[in-house]
């Protein structure tokens, strides 16, 4: 069995209950690939699997009204157990709302908000361990890249979360490009699958042929309608975390993306 494809669409810090309402209402009525219908609940099996992040506040409006197929997932949660600290949202909430997937480790709250390699691989686990599955992002600046240590720093991101889990089996691995996030700069293709093929190697390496075949790494960065298929040809590219284009219609497009996989 393959590595199934995997799309996710990370809303960010926008929308207003309008848009958002819109957005689910267009995922809702999309003709997104599938492989069958699940006995008399007309349920489809899609091509793809696909997890959409929208902000906290909008998280249990969208899992309630959101087809079935689709999931959710958390931007965010904090490192530990909760208590006494404002703000934040603990891995037990989301459990207890029903929300199965989290993103951990993005480019812009390491960024913005200092989260160390360490910290995110803190964060990981302890979402593992809850009962969570975590999209985990990395990713190098455009200073890194034009110094030549693009694996460096990405082998440095995974590897500070693979010192503190012990399976893989419920982590997506997001190679998130920051000087692609959001600049409608892209990685070409062969970017993409250079340093794909390059965190495959590493997981093979340092951890197992196993996880090495099995786990799945999404590129984000500026992905669109026009440029998901030639991307999603690439060998070692399993689907996306999309920024921007999974607020509109052409997220639809993206998904349909899987079918190149399938072809």
């Amino acid at each position: 069995m393959g590595r199934k494809f995997f799309v996710g669409g990370n809303w960010k810090c926008n929308g207003t209950t309008d848009d958002v309402k819109k957005i689910v209402a267009t995922l809702n009525a999309g003709d997104l690939p599938s492989t069958d219908i699940v006995g008399n609940s007309q349920q489809y099996i899609l091509l793809a699997e696909v997890v959409v992040s929208p902000p906290f506040v909008f998280l249990t409006h969208v899992k309630s009204e959101l087809r079935p197929e689709i999931q959710v997932a958390a931007q965010n949660c904090w490192v530990k157990k909760g208590g006494a600290f404002t703000g934040e949202v603990s891995a037990e909430m989301l459990v207890n709302l029903g929300v199965p997937w989290v993103i951990l480790g993005h480019s812009e709250r390491r960024a913005l908000l200092n989260e160390t390699n360490e910290f995110v691989g803190d964060k990981v686990a302890y979402a593992l361990s809850q009962g969570l599955k975590v999209i985990a992002c990395v990713g190098e600046t455009l200073e890194q890249r034009e110094a030549g240590t693009t694996m460096e720093v990405v082998a440095a991101q995974t590897k500070a979360i693979a010192d503190k889990i012990s399976s893989w089996d419920d982590v997506v691995l997001a190679y998130e490009p920051v000087w692609a996030i959001g600049t409608g700069k892209v990685a070409s293709p062969a970017q993409a699958q250079e340093v794909h093929a390059g965190l495959r190697k590493w997981f093979g390496e340092k951890i197992s042929a196993d996880v090495a075949s099995t786990t799945r790494i999404i590129y984000g960065g500026s992905v669109s309608g026009s440029n998901c298929k030639e991307l999603a040809g690439q060998p070692d590219v399993d689907g996306f975390l999309v920024g921007g284009a999974s607020l509109k219609p052409e997220f639809i497009d993206i998904i349909k993306a899987a079918e190149v996989k399938c072809a």
